[in-house]
């Protein structure tokens, strides 16, 4: 049966200051669709973000679909830019770190401790950050590593429809959280690790709760590989999805989990050890299907291997209890032994006694060290740490002032949304989520 197309159309004529009807008569309507394809004039673009639950973040995806293919994936970023690089060159080395902690949210002591690394190689005394705030540093990035996995798995659940992976991620991350609160007194945006050492040592019986933290995460843990592992549903979704070989993740420098799924055990801990990773035993997990269900499953297990870490330094912190935490040159350390008020806020009137009666000359290098700053040498530092969605790399420069010239940071999400298109391209639309959940991104961090 043919269905003819029909049209009336209704003009206002200037000339007879009267009103003219056109009629337009058509043939079949599979007609009229196959000369469209002929002609390839036809385009659906669809645009998914900035404001999307499934792009972590204000990520904007031009999608341009053939019915449910996508024939081109495109990302667009630059929603949520912070400036927080360019702010940095105005602020003293120290203060640099509440910036750079605020950039991927998700992870903020990795930047913090790249950071810091950097400005201390820049001041020459690494070898002199004691051994107990390098421990510290190292608990600190593990137990972020482990919360930031939480929540890649937790939202990826999510965005798929298992709201209970979610609820279960968010409840062991919580966890985590609660022993970032006790050691730096925030949750997120923690301003902790600082050049030197650390803001102040770990309170006592820390370490106890440390512990019956991490049995809570890891008893979280096997729940979320009993949900997610022995899914059906899920492994439809996961495997062989979002395929990215080794060849495409080394043209775009993808690192971390992604570059990990293809077999390459890169990990930074290993191949340019720093905070004495070289002296904790810990395995590199890889496989080989590189698909969004193998990028799943190296975070779980990452996971562990974070805890595995976890437990060897809490063996390390017992001992080395009561040493100090910053570094010994007054010139450059800031206060890190401070004493806690009785309301839990601020400092006692012990200390702020010590500081303001002491001696006045020390009040006034305080002054000086907190108003101004330390000097740094004049030069340039390159320095990576293993972040939980790959290679976090900082440059800094330094012209020999009391604030950096240049801070600058590789972030892993910006390098690794490069993949966006190549994961996308020729799957389904459905499976863009998929996709770019197992990038992982964190925009705070690419718009930087």
């Amino acid at each position: 049966m043919s269905a003819q197309t029909h049209a009336t159309a209704h003009l206002f004529d200037a000339e007879t200051d009267g009103i003219r009807s056109f009629e337009a008569t058509g043939g079949d309507w599979s007609d009229i669709a196959e000369e469209a394809a002929r002609l390839g004039e036809q385009r659906i673009v669809v645009n998914m973000g900035p404001q999307h639950p499934s792009t972590h973040g204000v990520l904007r995806l031009m999608l341009e679909i053939d019915g449910e293919t996508v024939t081109e994936a495109r990302a667009g970023i630059g929603y949520l830019h912070t400036g927080i690089e360019k702010n940095m060159e105005f602020r003293t080395w120290t203060q640099g770190v509440t910036f750079c902690t605020r950039m991927d949210y998700l992870a903020p002591l990795f930047q913090e401790a790249a950071y810091c690394l950097g400005t201390e190689r820049l001041l020459g005394i690494t070898d002199d950050i004691p051994e107990r705030a390098t421990q510290i540093r190292v608990l600190m990035m593990e137990l972020n590593r482990v919360g930031s996995h939480l929540v890649a798995l937790a939202t990826g659940g999510n965005e798929l429809g298992a709201t209970t992976l979610m609820t279960i991620g968010f409840t062991a991350r919580e966890e985590i959280l609660r022993v970032f609160e006790l050691i730096t007194g925030l949750r997120m945006n923690h301003a902790y690790i600082r050049p030197g050492g650390v803001a102040q040592d770990i309170p006592p019986g820390a370490l106890d709760q440390i512990r019956e933290a991490i049995v809570g995460v890891k008893r979280y843990l096997r729940q979320l590989e009993d949900l997610m592992l022995g899914q059906p549903i899920l492994k439809g979704r996961l495997q062989n999805v979002g395929v990215l070989n080794l060849a495409s993740c080394m043209a775009l420098g993808i690192t971390g989990p992604m570059l990990r799924s293809t077999g390459l055990p890169y990990d930074v801990r290993k191949a340019a050890p720093y905070c004495g990773y070289e002296t904790y035993d810990f395995d590199v997990p890889v496989l080989d299907n590189a698909d969004c269900w193998d990028r799943m499953v190296l975070r779980i297990e990452e996971c562990y291997q974070s805890m595995k870490i976890v437990d060897q330094v809490l063996e390390r912190l017992q001992a080395s209890t009561g040493t100090p935490v910053m570094v010994g040159d007054k010139k450059i350390a800031w206060p890190a032994q401070l004493a806690i008020g009785s309301d839990g806020m601020g400092n006692s009137l012990d200390h702020i006694r010590e500081i303001m009666g002491t001696s006045m000359e020390a009040l006034i290098h305080h002054f000086k060290l907190v108003t101004e700053g330390f000097r740094v040498p004049a030069g340039q530092v390159w320095q990576t740490v293993e972040h939980p969605r790959g290679e976090l790399g900082v440059h800094l420069v330094s012209d020999g002032g009391t604030k950096p010239y240049r801070a600058h940071f590789r972030d892993p999400s910006f390098n690794n949304l490069q993949a966006v298109s190549m994961l996308c391209e020729g799957g389904q639309v459905a499976d863009v989520v998929c996709a770019v959940a197992s990038i992982d991104p964190v925009l705070g961090g690419v718009d930087r």
